[in-house]
């Protein structure tokens, strides 16, 4: 096997490896809001779209369909799903949560951005 060919196989294992993290705090807050909202049964469906200071805003739904092609993950017990456009930007994020006062909020840590805007809600890959 050429190194090409190792190489190519090697990024098509780190892809279909890779998943979405969404931490024990981060999970315990959107539980409750997926509570509050009566939306118990739903998917979390995070993607992407055009937008925001850094060219790309992140988004997070309640979502009771998951489509043929999404990838889907479970992490710390709440089901993730993602379209796949979406997915080559979102492979390996990590969603965490703070209720800290100034800085709280769902926080995406993304090591596929080269670029993120101050407030954290866009990037650019």
């Amino acid at each position: 096997m050429s190194e090409i060919q190792k190489n190519i196989m090697d990024q098509q294992q780190d892809f279909q490896a890779a998943t979405i993290i969404v931490t024990e705090k981060a999970v315990k807050r959107l539980k409750a809001v997926m509570s509050s909202e009566g939306k118990e049964d739903h998917v979390l469906r995070m993607s992407v779209e055009g937008g925001g200071c850094s060219g790309m805003s992140y988004k997070m739904d309640f979502d009771m369909a998951q489509g043929d092609f999404d990838k889907v993950f479970e992490t710390n017990g709440l089901k993730v799903v993602c379209d796949l456009k979406s997915w080559l930007y979102l492979k390996n994020v990590t969603v965490d949560y703070s209720d800290d006062m100034l800085t709280g909020g769902f926080k995406i840590k993304n090591p596929n951005a080269e670029r993120t805007c101050g407030c954290g809600t866009s990037f650019s890959a």
